[in-house]
């Protein structure tokens, strides 16, 4: 079958626009053939089980789900009664991006807590942490953190640890969004478990398909006792697979080798190139510490127009002007510096035009 586009061309949206890594679809390929038994009795999940435990721990177990969101409705929904609440940071992407699916399908109240940088801190916790046994007030019962953050920006393993540390002395469990949990620890130069199971992370929603799977996350209940029914849960919302090996497999080509680190570390180089680029072009002003593969800048809004229709990406505040950039696993230096030549172009373009 001949391609419907053109695979030449890269776009600065999101790394979801990116395909699928080499070394991803051979493992597919590699689990096709023959019959295994349905439903995740299969070789393949087992074999992702010893893999995410060598990552996680002996007492992780995952459960493979379709995508992103699927992943944290399960994990929270997982850790919660139904009177029970989740404290999350404003911008968090439980609370922006989700179209309401932990309240509408997890039936999950959220209570969020403004932050200037995306992050929580003990502090910001407790602007939502109060009220227990009040039967008017929905119980404060699990922190939920995003490593990366929507705003681009990381926490370290201390920080990590100091949310789990109050959390718990309160009473409350921490849920990990990791949709770009490998970004953030290829930034850091730390062990995927140095910003979870170390840090005292309760619940992991693991992210494959930013970082090169052909689709698929993962719920990793990393304490045993903060989850239960999980497997009931993934069933109930509709994500339990049938022909889990092509999940499970994916998982294990991407985490039994360096491919994840590899991969995470090419899309936050990407990042870094794009920002060192751009950042002395007059009219470009950098809005954000670019701490993995993100990058956010303020442009004239038509010149952001007029090159958004030649590369695609977003704009993350139409008030301000604000750009988001993400680059992925297969962004080349070749892409960058073509982005920034049209960039560049573009606002030379907007100053003649004045």
């Amino acid at each position: 079958m001949t391609p419907r586009h053109d695979p030449r061309l890269k776009a600065f949206a999101s790394d979801n626009y990116a395909g699928v890594h080499p070394e991803i679809l051979q493992a597919v390929a590699a689990a096709n053939g023959g019959h295994q038994i349905a439903y995740g009795e299969d070789v393949y999940t087992e074999a992702m089980q010893a893999v995410f435990q060598r990552h996680f721990g002996e007492t992780a177990r995952a459960w493979p789900v379709f995508n992103g969101t699927a992943a944290n409705v399960v994990s929270l929904r997982s850790m919660t009664a139904q009177w029970e609440a989740v404290i999350c940071a404003e911008s968090a992407h439980i609370n922006t991006d989700e179209g309401g699916a932990p309240e509408v399908a997890g039936g999950i109240k959220l209570l969020t807590v403004p932050t200037p940088d995306g992050k929580l801190t003990p502090e910001l916790i407790d602007r939502q942490a109060w009220g227990f046994g009040d039967v008017h007030r929905a119980q404060p019962k699990v922190v939920s953190i995003s490593n990366t953050t929507e705003l681009g920006t990381l926490y370290t393993a201390a920080e990590i640890a100091a949310i789990c540390a109050h959390a718990h002395d309160l009473g409350l469990l921490v849920h990990l969004d990791g949709s770009r949990i490998t970004n953030a620890a290829a930034a850091l130069d730390v062990p995927l478990c140095a910003l979870s199971t170390d840090a005292g992370v309760d619940v992991l929603s693991f992210g494959g398909t930013k970082i090169g799977l052909l689709y698929g996350e993962a719920v990793v209940v990393l304490n045993p006792d903060a989850a239960t029914g999980v497997d009931y849960l993934r069933k109930t919302f509709m994500q339990l697979s049938s022909k889990m090996r092509f999940v499970s497999v994916q998982f294990e080509a991407l985490l039994s080798g360096d491919l994840w680190l590899r991969n995470a570390r090419r899309a936050n180089a990407m990042a870094r190139r794009l920002a060192d680029a751009v950042r002395d072009i007059p009219g470009v002003e950098l809005a954000r510490p670019v701490e993995a593969n993100a990058v956010f800048a303020v442009l004239p809004g038509d010149a952001a127009e007029r090159l958004r229709k030649r590369f695609r990406f977003y704009t993350w505040d139409e008030s301000t002007g604000e750009v988001r950039w993400m680059c992925a696993f297969d962004t080349t230096e070749e892409d960058v510096d073509a982005f920034a030549a049209a960039l560049a172009e573009e606002l030379r373009a907007t100053d003649g035009d004045h």
